[in-house]
Formats: structure tokens, sequence, C-alpha cells
């Protein structure tokens, strides 16, 4: 079971089990999967994995970071964090 938490600025995710590095844009596909949201592009680093997604025609991301083993969803602007307990109660 994968639990959540909402703060101001972000959406804290935190899984039961971490996916691995490259298992991660197959989990955030899995997760994301909503009809209100609609996948963007997917980006891969050395330690840190981002999903961009649209919620609401507003983009979002979800970012995954290794060495922190640290999962969260933030926004591209202040002016849209309205939207994240929306997107919240739809997750």
């Amino acid at each position: 079971m994968t639990t959540k938490k909402l703060f101001s600025d972000h959406i804290l995710i935190t899984p039961v089990e971490l996916p691995d590095d490259e298992e991660f844009e197959l989990w955030a596909t899995i997760y994301l999967h909503n009809d209100a949201i609609s996948s963007l592009e997917f980006e891969q680093g050395a330690d840190r994995h981002l999903m961009r997604f649209k919620f609401k025609n507003t983009p979002f991301n979800l970012n995954f970071e290794h060495y922190s083993q640290s999962i969260w969803i933030n926004c591209d602007s202040q002016q849209d964090l309205n939207l994240l307990p929306e997107l919240y109660s739809s997750l």
C-alpha cells in the first residue's frame, strides 16, 4: 500500500516498497493512472527521475530521488498550488 501526505507545496508519497531506478517509469505510470491525469514526459537522471504530467490542464511533476529515497509531487508554479488538495484527493 502506498500512503500520501499533503503539504502546502507538495504531496509526499511513501510506497511500502520503493521502486528500483529502472522500474520508476512503470511505477509512476501505474500510480498516476487516472482519467483526470495525462502523462507528458519522463526524464531519468543518475540519481533523480521525473515524470511530468497534467492534472486539470496544469503541469505537475512526480519526482523520485534515489539517494534520499523520496517520492513527491510538486507543481511548476506557485499559482498552481491551489490544485494540490484536489490532486491529492484524486490519487
